[in-house]
């Protein structure tokens, strides 16, 4: 088999996520108390312990599902496991950070860093309130765009996640995105569904926390990773540390091309794919994307040994 690791993204989070790992795997563990003295703060508390409401918030979600997909890539290879038993990585948005560090691209503490920036400047970029996504169920890309065009009417709408062939994401300025939930369904789609997020993310909206974020990735290594990185906005595998970073100021305001991002990675021979970290979701995208692909998802220590056992 050749095998992709992929790493979620923003509503994968809930409460207790990682815990199970940090007990069963010393390498679990430290991950979470590497992101913790990153951030100056027990992060971690807040993923067992705390209220959902605040682990929801965008600074808080963002470290906080990176932290819990390094920390089951830490069990899988304390279990004989290794980052270059894949042929790819990717993640979904933020997931793709989590990549990197997965690959070795970037330090887990610099990750950490740079996500709770990352998390505090797409919050901070749009007043809560005046932006807003929605998810367009059953009309392809195409459509959809036609349908963010013509809802835009002068403010910013735009295809956001192309996420698999029955779901695109719509993100921008909130009635903008009211308007094209409404031409959507009467275009055909199945469903519209207002999401509920604090800021429209990956639109032109997003150009101030870009801005914050080329900044702060200028001041940051970047590494070759071990393996290539299948890019939200290529759609492509990359390995250049100057383009990775590059890229990852694009993707702020750029759209996350997940289905094409995975249609590459089997044309490129991937038939087997572990979701590592929190949840299920991009699993569930793969198999409307491929129903061969076999995937797997790895959150916890059972994961771990159904994941190795699967892959022997």
């Amino acid at each position: 088999m050749t095998r992709a690791f992929v790493f979620p993204g923003q509503g994968a989070q809930t409460i207790g996520m990682g815990k199970a790992l940090a007990v069963a795997y010393p390498a679990a563990q430290a991950v979470f108390n590497e992101v913790d003295e990153a951030l100056g703060e027990k992060l971690s508390a807040l993923i067992w312990e705390g209220d959902i409401a605040d682990l929801t918030l965008t600074q808080n979600a963002q470290p906080a599902l990176m932290a819990t997909s390094i920390a089951a890539m830490r069990a899988l290879e304390a279990e004989g496991a290794s980052i270059t038993d894949a042929a790819f990585v990717a993640g979904h948005s933020l997931g793709e950070y989590s990549a990197l560090a997965a690959a070795g691209a970037l330090s887990v503490a610099d990750t950490a860093r740079l996500l709770r920036t990352r998390g505090q400047a797409m919050q901070f970029a749009v007043p809560v309130g005046e932006g807003a996504m929605a998810a367009v169920l059953g009309l392809d890309l195409d459509a959809v765009r036609a349908v963010a065009e013509e809802a835009a009417q002068g403010e910013v709408c735009q295809a956001a996640n192309d996420n698999d062939p029955t779901q695109v994401v719509v993100s921008g300025a909130k009635a903008a995105v009211e308007r094209a939930a409404v031409i959507a369904k009467e275009k055909g789609a199945k469903r519209a569904v207002m999401l509920p997020v604090s800021a429209p993310f990956h639109c032109a909206l997003m150009q101030p926390a870009a801005d914050v974020m080329a900044e702060a990735l200028a001041g940051v290594e970047i590494n070759a990773p071990a393996v290539p990185l299948v890019a939200n906005v290529r759609a492509e595998a990359v390995t250049d540390p100057d383009q990775i970073r590059s890229l990852l100021v694009e993707q702020v305001t750029g759209s996350v091309r997940w289905r094409e991002s995975v249609q590459y990675m089997v044309t490129q021979g991937v038939d087997s794919v572990w979701e590592i970290g929190a949840g299920k979701a991009l699993s569930g995208m793969i198999r409307k994307i491929d129903r061969a692909v076999a995937c797997q998802a790895v959150g916890s220590p059972d994961d771990v040994q159904a994941a190795l056992g699967a892959g022997q």
